[in-house]
C-alpha cells in the first residue's frame, strides 16, 4: 500500500472531529423531540381539532416547502458571513422552542403556524449545518462524518416514537406529551453551543477540486450532479404510499408504527456502516447502488402478495436510505471549494426538499388511475435513468480529470 493510501485510510479510521460527535448528538435529540409528536400529531389535529384530511396535506406541505427554500438561502448566508454555528444554533433554538407550543393550540391554524415556524427553524439550519460537518471532516473522512449524523439522525427517529407510545401507555395526554418534547429540544440547542467552530479557508478548496478561485460560481459539474438528483428525487414520493401498500397487503393499523420502527433500525445502521464504506469506495457506485436497492424494493412492493413480503421489503429498503444519504452529500463537499460549501448543499438541500411535493402528486395521481403497481413502477423506472445517467456523469468527471474517483 502506497504512502497516500495509508495515510488516507488513516484519516478515514481516525477518531470523528468533536464538532461532528456535537452535532450528531443535536440530530439524535432534535429527532427524539420531533418525533415524539409528528406520528401523534394527525390525531390531535384531525381527531382533536376537527380539521379535515386536507388541512393535514396543506400543513405539512406548506412547511416542507418554506423548509426546502430557506436552505438555500441560509447555506449561502453562511458563505457570506463567514460563519455558519449562528445560524446553526439559531435555527435549533427556533424550532426547539416553537415545537412544543402545538400543545397549547385550540383550533387547526394554531398547529399550521407552529409547524412552518418549526420548518423555518430546519430550513436555517440545515445547510450551514451540512457545510459545518464537511468543514470538520478530515480529507478522506466526510462520508464517515455524514455518515455519523445520519445514523444519529435515525436513532433518534427510532426513540422518538417509543418514547411517545411509552408516555400514551402511561395515560399521559397528547397536550402533555407534545409540552415533553421541550426537553430533548432544550438539550440540542444546549449542545450547538458546545461547537467550535473551525475556520473555513477562503482560497483552498476541498480535496478534490483543483480550483483554488474565491470565485462565488459554483462549478459546472456540481450543476450536472444536482439535475441528476432532481430527477431522481422526481420519483421519490413520500414514504406514506408506501406505508399504505402495506396496509393494502394486510399489515395491521396496530403493527403500521412497528414497520416503521423496524425501517427507522434498518436506515441507523446502514448509515453507520455505509459512511465510513463511502470513503473507501467510489461515491457514485455506492448511490447508484442504493438507487437500485431503491427500486428493487418498489418493484418488489407493487407486485408483493402477502403482510411478509412488506416486513422483508422494508428492511432492504432501510438500506437504500444508508447507501444514498451520506454519499450524496460528501460528493458535493468533493467537487465545491470551501468558501462556497453553505450555497452548494443549499442548493443540495433544496433539490431534495421541493421536489417532495410534486413527486407525491405525480405518484398519487398514477396510484388513483393505474393502481400501485404501476404508480411504483414509474418509481424504479425514474430511478434506474437517474443511475445510468449518474454513471455517465462520473465517467466523465474521471476522464476530464479534475476530480478523484467520485
Amino acid at each position: 500500500m502506497s504512502a497516500p493510501s495509508r495515510n488516507k485510510v488513516a484519516a478515514t479510521r481516525a477518531s470523528l472531529p468533536r464538532t461532528v460527535i456535537l452535532l450528531g448528538v443535536t440530530s439524535l435529540a432534535t429527532d427524539v423531540g420531533t418525533e415524539m409528536i409528528f406520528p401523534l400529531l394527525p390525531l390531535f389535529l384531525v381527531g382533536t381539532l376537527g380539521a379535515g384530511a386536507d388541512f393535514l396535506g396543506l400543513v405539512e406541505g406548506l412547511a416542507d416547502t418554506v423548509s426546502a427554500l430557506l436552505k438555500l438561502v441560509s447555506g449561502s448566508l453562511s458563505d457570506k458571513l463567514g460563519k455558519r454555528k449562528p445560524l446553526v444554533l439559531f435555527g435549533y433554538a427556533i424550532a426547539s422552542a416553537v415545537r412544543p407550543l402545538v400543545a397549547f393550540a385550540t383550533a387547526p391554524w394554531h398547529v399550521l403556524a407552529v409547524r412552518v415556524t418549526d420548518r423555518v427553524g430546519k430550513g436555517m439550519r440545515s445547510a450551514p449545518r451540512d457545510a459545518l460537518i464537511a468543514d470538520a471532516a478530515e480529507p478522506g473522512q466526510a462520508g464517515r462524518a455524514f455518515g455519523f449524523h445520519q445514523a444519529m439522525d435515525h436513532a433518534g427517529a427510532v426513540l422518538g416514537p417509543l418514547v411517545a407510545t411509552a408516555l400514551v401507555a402511561a395515560g399521559m395526554s397528547l397536550p402533555t406529551i407534545f409540552l415533553m418534547a421541550a426537553f430533548p429540544g432544550a438539550i440540542a440547542t444546549l449542545t450547538v453551543l458546545l461547537v467550535r467552530e473551525r475556520a473555513h479557508a477562503t482560497s483552498t478548496s476541498t480535496s478534490t477540486s483543483t480550483s483554488t478561485s474565491t470565485s462565488t460560481a459554483l462549478p459546472r459539474r456540481l450543476k450536472t450532479y444536482l439535475a441528476i438528483v432532481l430527477l431522481f428525487s422526481l420519483g421519490n414520493s413520500s414514504d406514506a404510499f408506501l406505508l399504505l401498500r402495506a396496509r393494502q397487503l394486510g399489515v395491521s393499523t396496530a403493527m403500521i408504527p412497528v414497520l416503521w420502527t423496524v425501517l427507522s433500525v434498518t436506515k441507523f445502521g446502514s448509515a453507520w456502516l455505509a459512511g465510513d464504506l463511502s470513503d473507501r469506495m467510489p461515491r457514485a457506485r455506492l448511490i447508484l447502488l442504493g438507487w437500485i436497492v431503491y427500486g428493487a424494493t418498489y418493484l418488489a412492493l407493487g407486485v408483493a402478495t402477502s403482510a411478509w413480503h412488506v416486513w422483508a421489503t422494508f428492511v432492504v429498503y432501510g438500506l437504500y436510505y444508508g447507501l444514498t444519504e451520506q454519499a450524496e452529500k460528501a460528493i458535493v463537499r468533493d467537487i465545491v471549494p470551501a468558501d462556497v460549501r453553505g450555497r452548494a448543499f443549499g442548493w443540495y438541500n433544496l433539490v431534495v426538499g421541493v421536489t417532495a411535493l410534486p413527486a407525491s402528486l405525480i405518484t398519487g395521481a398514477l396510484w388513483k388511475t393505474y393502481g400501485p403497481q404501476l404508480a411504483l413502477g414509474a418509481g424504479a423506472a425514474i430511478a434506474a435513468l437517474s443511475g445510468i445517467l449518474l454513471l455517465l456523469w462520473n465517467g466523465r468527471t474521471q476522464e476530464d480529470g479534475k476530480a478523484r474517483r467520485i
